[in-house]
Formats: C-alpha cells, sequence, structure tokens
C-alpha cells in the first residue's frame, strides 16, 4: 500500500536527511489498517484525517507551514503497526503520531512512541486499560468500552426489556473488552448471561456460533464487531430466522455498516460516541462537507480521524513549534470542540466532555434515541 501524502510528495532522500525542525511542512502520521478485514473503517478514519488537514491548510496550517498527512497500513495488527511507526519516526521524521485503530495494535506502538518521546493520538481504540499503562505520550480522544456500557446499559436493559443477553465479539483486545464492559453492566442489572462467543477477523461462516446461539434462546444479542464481520453475522443472524434483538458497539450506525447490512440492519441499536444524525449545528456543517468530499455521510470512524487531526493540530499551533515535549504539554490542555461535542483529556489522557449516542437503525438511517455526555472516568 501506497503512503498517502497530503501537502506534496517529497523526495524521500531528502525527506530522510533533514531534521524536522527544518522541514518545509509540519509532518502527522497516521497508522490505520487499509487492508484486511477492518479496512473499511481504517479507510474512514484516513478519509476524515484528510478533511481536517485540508480544513488547517485551507486556512493557513500550522506554525506557517502546511500539514502534511503521512499514512501507513498498520492492518490491525501490533507487528506491522510498530513496523509502520518505525518507519513514520525514522525515516519520515513525523512530530505526532495518530492510531493505531484496534486496541491490540496500538497498545503496540505505545511503548514505541514513548521510545522516542513522541505524542500519540488515537481516535479509536477503546480498551479501557490503555490510559492505564501511565505512558505521558499517549492520549486517547475515543470513548472507552467501560464508560460506553456505563452510560447506556441502563438504557439497553430497560428499553429492550431484556431479560437474558449472548455476548458475541470479535477475538482481540478490543471485542473481549467490550463484552467483558457490557456484560458486567447488564448483570449488575440482572440480566442473565446465557452465552459468551468470539470469533476471528474475517469469518465469514457463523454458522456453528449461531447454532449455539438458538440454542441459548435470548432476548438480547451484544455484539462487538466492526463492518465487514458485523454486516455479515447480523445478516447470517436474521437468515436463521433467530428473532432476537441485536444491538452493540462498533461502526453501526455508519453508512458503509448499513448499506453492507442492507434490510438486515432494521431495527438493530448500537452505542457509539458519533452519528450523522446528532443533530447540532457544527455537526450539520461537518456532514456537508464530508458528504460533499467523498459522496457518503461521515460514521465513527470517519469522525474520529477529523477529531484527531484537528486536536493534533491544534496542540502543535499551541505549542509554537514541533518540539515533541512541548506538543505534548499542549496536548493536555486540549479543549476542542468536535462535531460531537467538546474534548478535554484527563491527566491519563482520557477524552471527555464529548457526547455518545444510543442510535437505533431506522429505513437505513441511525434515529438517536438517546444522548449522554461522555464524563471523565471515576
Amino acid at each position: 500500500m501506497r503512503n498517502v501524502v497530503l501537502g506534496g510528495l517529497l523526495m524521500t532522500g531528502i525527506a530522510a536527511s533533514v531534521p524536522a525542525q527544518a522541514q518545509d511542512t509540519v509532518r502527522i502520521g497516521l497508522v490505520q489498517p487499509l487492508t484486511g478485514s477492518v479496512a473499511y473503517n481504517g479507510k474512514s478514519v484516513v478519509e476524515g484525517a484528510r478533511l481536517a488537514v485540508e480544513e488547517m491548510n485551507a486556512a493557513g496550517g500550522v506554525l506557517g507551514k502546511k500539514i502534511e498527512l503521512i499514512v501507513e497500513d498498520g492492518q490491525c495488527t501490533p507487528a506491522n503497526s510498530v513496523n509502520a511507526v518505525e518507519k513514520l519516526v525514522q525515516k519520515d521524521k513525523v512530530v505526532t503520531l495518530v492510531g493505531a485503530f484496534c486496541s491490540s495494535a496500538t497498545a503496540a506502538i505505545m511503548p514505541v512512541a514513548q521510545k522516542y518521546k513522541l505524542p500519540l493520538i488515537t481516535g479509536v481504540s477503546s480498551k479501557a486499560s490503555l490510559t492505564e499503562q501511565g505512558n505521558p505520550y499517549f492520549f486517547r480522544a475515543a470513548e472507552t468500552d467501560a464508560l460506553m456500557a456505563e452510560a447506556f446499559a441502563k438504557i439497553l436493559a430497560n428499553d429492550l426489556k431484556l431479560t437474558k443477553v449472548a455476548y458475541i465479539g470479535v477475538n482481540d483486545d478490543w471485542g473481549r473488552g467490550g463484552v467483558e464492559e457490557f456484560s458486567r453492566d447488564l448483570t449488575a442489572l440482572g440480566v442473565k448471561t446465557v452465552l459468551t462467543e468470539y470469533f476471528d477477523h474475517g469469518a465469514t461462516d457463523f454458522f456453528t456460533l449461531l447454532t449455539k446461539l438458538r440454542a441459548a434462546k435470548p432476548d438480547g444479542v451484544f455484539v462487538a464487531a466492526e463492518t465487514q464481520d458485523g454486516s455479515i453475522l447480523v445478516k447470517q443472524i436474521r437468515e436463521m430466522g433467530l428473532d432476537t434483538k441485536v444491538f452493540g458497539v462498533g461502526s453501526w450506525a455508519t453508512a458503509d455498516f448499513i448499506n453492507l447490512t442492507g434490510e438486515a440492519a432494521e431495527g438493530i441499536h448500537a452505542a457509539v460516541p458519533y452519528a450523522s444524525s446528532m443533530d447540532t449545528p457544527r455537526n450539520q456543517t461537518f456532514v456537508q462537507k464530508y458528504q460533499a468530499k467523498y459522496g457518503i455521510k461521515p460514521g465513527k470512524y470517519g469522525a474520529a480521524g477529523y477529531n484527531a487531526l484537528n486536536i493534533a493540530g491544534q496542540a502543535i499551533a499551541r505549542a509554537g513549534g514541533t518540539d515533541a515535549e512541548a506538543i505534548r504539554a499542549s496536548l493536555a490542555k486540549t479543549s476542542y470542540e468536535a462535531p460531537n461535542g467538546v474534548y478535554k483529556f484527563t491527566d491519563k489522557g482520557q477524552a471527555y466532555g464529548f457526547d455518545a449516542v444510543l442510535v437505533r437503525i431506522e429505513k437505513g438511517e441511525p434515529k438517536v434515541i438517546a444522548s449522554t455526555p461522555v464524563d471523565a472516568p471515576h
């Protein structure tokens, strides 16, 4: 996969030899899955990031220079993501890193960012423990599984009248984290767990898993899965005639997911930090710009890329230079007005203050049925 470079192409030899402070652009490195089973989502992050960079550059860039976005394909795997970061740091001389989508991949690049003393922002990775590792260079501009479960478990249990729930998740840190957090909070509300199953990224045949699901007879199924995996799973749930309420976390309020899932998406619920249907003037403007550029409404991951790059750009501008320690200190003072609310960071680098929503898919659109601000962790 070729690098995606905004702000013009530079000769590799020159780029490798010029120190960051002497470059004619301000380089930000972005690691996302551009291939593999979550490529749909990674490409959406890149789209949002590009739009943010385009807007910032149109307004004059930062530090009197254009922002140059350099994108690497981490494939959502730890090893590939680490290799991508090493290239971005050593060869491309980026001043800030954004990535790496999957929580396991982000966990792998966190110590690399710390080794090089470079700020790292994730707009996606939601495994709660990432901000508990004491890494001063790491900032999460996203919800955690724990915060979403705390915000919406009671609404889900009461509104969907759940008594018995099955939990299905992709077999990685994010999938297991989502299942653990939601099952804990729903169990505390008296909802019985009747099944817990995990599947591998890229799975296409869920017959054996769904046979177990039918036997468990739940009245609700919680799913932690992204666009490609989730759409196949939801369609097969409906194809097997399983008449159960489906809810989950991930990309479920995005146009890509809804288009891929088709009629099977109707009536499902999703707890997400962003939906294109959020009714605020700032979001309406963002949706218009995104749709004009890409021909599709933004979803959770388009917004995540947009927010993460704006947060990075604003921090660099406040820092007054590209010194990593100054950028890190500036990030800690973030107060960014996003399409979905205001982002600030705790001392541990966890974002709070923005809004999260529970949506129900109705006639192909994510209808907001509940909204809550994401508070700082207790």
